[in-house]
């Protein structure tokens, strides 16, 4: 079982890696690196190692989905 099974079967996991995220979203790892990279994905350091609030994800679609009912 790779690390992105175990995120999707551990929902008490705090921090997504990148992939993890990218697989939540539906989403490639390039495109989700975009999205980090505009800050439209929240994200952070630790240790050198990129990772994504687990909350992250959701918030950005609820972002996106209002953003489409305002337009």
């Amino acid at each position: 079982m790779d690390t992105a099974d175990i995120a999707a079967v551990d929902s008490t996991l705090v921090l997504l890696t990148v992939k993890e995220a990218a697989r939540r979203l539906q989403i490639g790892r390039t495109v989700c690196y975009r999205l980090i990279n505009s800050g439209e994905l929240e994200s952070l350091m630790v240790y050198g190692l990129r990772r994504v609030p687990a909350d992250a994800p959701a918030a950005y679609l609820a972002r996106r989905r209002a953003e489409q009912r305002a337009a």
